[in-house]
């Protein structure tokens, strides 16, 4: 064989290999009702070793929000690159509207197999195509094993959603013995009861088992060498069930973890304190696949964050829909805007009592007896959590737990004009009506039914009072 046409030869390779590490695999490992701050590396008390190691191998990224603090809305922002407004996904138990695309459309049309195993919550599956890897919310390891080495095998790059059910309640896997009651230390807006501290115990101790399931997923990319060539990011998903996380759009509801590993693209132990938001993850991956995002999309792809950059957005948002919720207020919208140093929280019925399924927790009521009994602490808590007023302020800077409430302050009032201006135009651009779009909820629901009609849930109606928005 001559000269030439080893070079010939070596040229080919070289451009097969650069085609394919220009596909790098993807795996997207998700947890389930996960406060941030609760996982080991962002200082938590859960025993995370698998996630803080992936953190040292990566990038994890401090400031990362999502627009929904529910499951469904969440998952759908994530898969559609859309808020939830926009794709109709925004109550919880919904689908995104006709004509919407998802991750499954985009990926597959640069050649990827897209897969995903664990729980779903999306819809309808006509969107949402993808390979599904065993049966309902069990993550299939067996068959992700199978998945890589067909793709290995066959040199076609995938995209893995690997989407776990834990921690989400009952908190029953685990070994809660590992957290000791009376050692926990609970955040400023817990009240400190002995069912609170049993809760946080089971809680963490699955915490620790989500952790065993990204391990278990790291290591089988290891056995198969495809380690060096996918891009991995573990995010933790919307807050806990405890109260004052799920359900509401303070930053322990809205904020989550976001690590990603990608050897040879982003540096090892890197930390990013960039605002981004779960809608921009698909950008993000079409980019990686080689792809230029569709303009329909609304969030902005990660690369330059990855890269080093060090800002990416100005504002992140968020809304909450009470409207079909398991134990929710017939009428409760939440829509929020949040900077790097405030937090603009609008209520839309502040004269309704807020409620959700935390509202009827074990946890919630040891908090309503203690507060009976004559714990202050307590029932501040309580009264807080069920009555909120029309406007809420934070700094969250100086209060990163979102306890003092700066709405008054004549001080800030240049900052609320400024928060609620850019709350407003983020919701027109959404087509967000505001207590329009909330009485809509149910249409966004197959299946469920406004309370009084056939097969409705149990719900007081209500007609709420105008504001401009």
């Amino acid at each position: 064989m001559n000269a030439r046409l080893y070079s010939i030869i070596a040229l080919l390779l070289l451009v097969g290999s650069t085609a394919r590490a220009e596909q790098p695999n993807i795996v997207f490992i998700i947890a389930d009702d996960c406060t941030f701050r609760d996982i080991g590396c962002y200082g938590g008390q859960a025993d995370t070793p698998h996630i803080d190691a992936l953190a040292e191998q990566g990038m994890r990224m401090t400031r990362c929000f999502q627009a929904a603090p529910m499951c469904s809305p969440t998952r759908h922002n994530i898969y559609t690159g859309l808020y939830p407004v926009r794709s109709g996904a925004y109550p919880n138990h919904t689908r995104v509207d006709p004509g919407i695309k998802s991750v499954v459309t985009y990926l597959r049309e640069l050649g990827y197999r897209v897969a995903q195993t664990g729980k779903t919550h999306v819809g309808p599956a006509t969107v949402f195509d993808w390979e599904k890897l065993g049966r309902g919310k069990t993550l299939a390891f067996d068959k992700m094993n199978n998945l890589m080495a067909e793709c290995k095998t066959a040199e076609q790059p995938f995209c893995l959603l690997v989407c776990s059910n834990e921690p989400h309640t009952p908190w029953n896997k685990g070994d809660p013995s590992k957290y000791p009651a009376d050692e926990i230390i609970l955040p400023p807006y817990f009240a400190d009861t002995p069912q609170t501290r049993a809760d946080m115990a089971r809680y963490l101790a699955e915490i620790t088992y989500f952790d065993g399931q990204v391990g278990r997923t790291l290591q089988l990319l290891d056995d198969q060498g495809l380690s060096d060539d996918t891009l991995v990011i573990v995010v933790s998903e919307q807050g806990s069930a405890f109260p004052f996380g799920k359900w509401t759009c303070y930053d322990t509801g809205l904020q989550s973890a976001f690590i990603a590993r990608w050897p040879g693209q982003i540096e090892p132990a890197s930390i990013s304190d960039a605002m981004i938001e779960y809608v921009d993850i698909l950008p993000t991956f079409i980019e990686v696949a080689g792809g230029t995002p569709d303009p329909v999309l609304q969030g902005k792809s990660l690369l330059p964050v990855f890269a080093g950059a060090k800002s990416h957005k100005k504002y992140v948002f968020g809304e909450m829909t009470t409207r079909g919720i398991n134990n929710g207020s017939e009428h409760f919208g939440i829509r929020s805007v949040r900077s790097e140093h405030y937090k603009l929280i609008v209520n839309f019925t502040p004269e309704m009592p807020f409620q959700c399924a935390a509202s009827e927790s074990k946890t919630f009521r040891s908090w309503q007896a203690a507060a009976e009994a004559g714990d202050e602490h307590a029932a501040d808590l309580v009264h807080r959590y069920t009555h909120r007023p029309a406007i809420e302020l934070y700094d969250v800077q100086a209060d990163p737990y979102e306890m003092k409430n700066l709405a008054g302050d004549p001080r800030l009032a240049d900052v609320r004009r400024t928060l609620r201006s850019e709350l407003d135009g983020w919701m027109i651009a959404c087509g967000d009506k505001g207590h329009a779009t909330e009485r809509a909820a149910y249409e966004h629901m197959p299946g469920r039914n406004p309370p009084g009609k056939k097969g409705g849930r149990r719900g007081t109606q209500y007609t709420p009072r105008k504001e401009k928005l």
